[in-house]
């Protein structure tokens, strides 16, 4: 199954969100980060049933007048 990925910095750490579900983990490097969530999302669906299908997301900007 494919989920997306979003990823911030954090300080020294990289965190990084799947937008499907909410699972998060954290790395010192992208590629860190990544196979943490990777690791967590496999953790995550030991307890809970997996999705018959996830819908595509949308990944959009906003920007904000301050």
């Amino acid at each position: 199954m494919r989920f997306t990925a979003v990823l911030t910095k954090e300080g020294q750490w990289y965190v990084a969100k799947a937008v499907e579900v909410e699972v998060a983990s954290q790395g010192r490097t992208i590629e860190e980060a990544l196979a943490n969530l990777k690791e967590a999302l496999e953790l995550y669906f030991e307890d809970e049933p997996l999705p018959e299908a996830l819908p595509e997301p949308i990944i959009a900007t906003v920007e904000v007048a301050l």
